[in-house]
Formats: C-alpha cells, sequence, structure tokens
C-alpha cells in the first residue's frame, strides 16, 4: 500500500486543497449583494459610529492577574509531577513552595 500518502506534507496539501476548494465553492453559494457598500471598511459599534473614539485598552490590571495565574499553575504543575520517591524531589518541591509564596508576596504587597 502507499504509505507516502499519508506523510504529513502531502496530507497537508490535501486537505488545504479541499479547504480551499470549500471555501470557493461557498462562497459562491453565499448571500451577499452584487454592490459594494461604501462604508463597509469602517468601523460600527452598536450603531454608532465611531471615528473620534480611539480607544486603547489599559492593561496595567491585567499583567498581576496574569502573573499569580502563571505563577499559580507552574508551580502546581511542577510540584505535582515530581516524584516521591526521593528526598531530592521534595528538597525541589520545597524550592517551588517557597518561590511561589515569594512571588505572591511580591505580587500582593503595597
Amino acid at each position: 500500500m502507499n504509505k507516502w500518502l499519508l506523510s504529513p506534507p502531502v496530507t497537508f496539501v490535501i486537505i488545504l486543497f479541499f479547504s480551499m476548494m470549500l471555501s470557493y465553492l461557498f462562497s459562491r453559494l453565499s448571500f451577499r449583494s452584487k454592490k459594494s457598500a461604501g462604508d463597509s471598511g469602517e468601523s460600527y459599534a452598536c450603531g454608532e459610529d465611531n471615528y473620534d473614539h480611539m480607544t486603547q485598552p489599559d492593561y496595567s490590571n491585567f499583567f498581576p492577574y496574569a502573573f499569580f495565574f502563571t505563577l499559580a499553575h507552574v508551580a502546581t504543575l511542577i510540584i505535582t509531577t515530581l516524584p516521591v520517591e526521593t528526598v531530592r524531589s521534595f528538597a525541589i518541591a520545597v524550592l517551588y513552595i517557597i518561590g511561589a509564596i515569594l512571588g505572591l508576596y511580591i505580587l500582593l504587597r503595597k
């Protein structure tokens, strides 16, 4: 049997071609007007024109939560996947717990 057909590059090309063909066929079947709308490239926000509203989100409140999430989950992942049999693994777990406590202290101090 030809196993080259199941190799990842060949499979990728086949799926890519099939997806492009489906996309083309569905674009021909889509319900859209034939004439282009003049404002189709403009931004739209709940029925209001937002020409002067240049929103710039503030992520300063996001980073402490992201750091807490990363710290807690990485420490938990490392501690729970360490083998229990050796004293060295216990020392590594204690080191990660101390690092997590220190990181939380730095994060939560005011």
